[in-house]
């Protein structure tokens, strides 16, 4: 798998190695030090769009940085293999929740569960939809060579 794909191998690792930045790095004690609250608070002052929360916000934000990592897997282990992109998805993020108990700053989050594993999900239904047309032409192909 590596080998077949080294370029898309090497993504994949500087995106984990992403992930494991913003969600295993300690944090300070300061409440407002995420990038979500200037936002949060540019929202809050728009009655049109007061209704965006920072928790809002944040779990929004946690389900886009997990639709890569639904994508990835997909791309990386195949169409057929698309619940083994899920089951990852979801282990990863259940795999974050538990180390974050232990790191200085951080919160393990019940609904970070959910947004994590809703993003995986996304992630390979996109990859899904993107590789669809390559994968019939595959599977015409096939059947035009007898295979």
């Amino acid at each position: 798998m590596f080998l077949r794909h080294p370029i898309l191998s090497l993504a994949t690792i500087a995106y984990l190695a992403l992930v494991g930045w913003l969600t295993l790095t300690p944090r300070s004690g300061a409440v407002d030090d995420s990038i979500l609250w200037p936002l949060a608070r540019f929202f809050a002052r728009f009655d049109a769009t007061d209704w965006l929360t920072f928790s809002r916000l944040e779990f929004a934000a946690n389900i886009a940085l997990f639709v890569p990592l639904g994508l990835f897997f997909v791309l990386l282990l195949g169409r057929r293999q698309w619940w083994l992109a899920i089951f990852l998805g979801v282990v990863a993020t259940v795999a974050i929740e538990l180390a974050q108990r232990g790191i200085a700053g951080r919160v393990s989050d019940p609904r970070d569960l959910v947004a994590n594993s809703i993003g995986a999900i996304l992630g390979t239904l996109l990859a899904l939809l993107l590789t669809a047309a390559g994968a019939r032409r595959a599977r015409a192909r096939a059947a035009l060579s007898g295979a």
